[in-house]
């Protein structure tokens, strides 16, 4: 018995795989250090400069201090990118 391949239909999604819709913007967090990154993102603060609302910042002691468990757990809650500054 052959299969007719026109007659399987294939799945209809309303987006192609891998397209990324227009009005997506990634969720990222900062892990900036007290006294050199987190001063210049206070700074731009002070100085009223406006960045996107997807990005958070948090403070940590140092860089150093940024253990993997805080990057992984950034991401599996949710998170699409993380970077560190210092």
């Amino acid at each position: 018995m052959a299969i007719d391949a026109e007659k399987i239909a294939e799945p209809k999604s309303p987006e192609r795989p891998g397209e990324v819709p227009d009005d997506w913007q990634a969720n990222i967090i900062g892990f900036a250090c007290h006294y050199c990154a987190f001063a210049a993102a206070d700074l731009a603060g002070v100085m009223r400069l406006h960045y996107p609302s997807n990005v958070k910042v948090v403070r940590l002691p140092c860089t150093g201090k940024l253990d993997q468990i805080y990057v992984l757990r950034a991401f599996e809650r949710g998170v699409d990118g993380v970077f560190a500054a210092g």
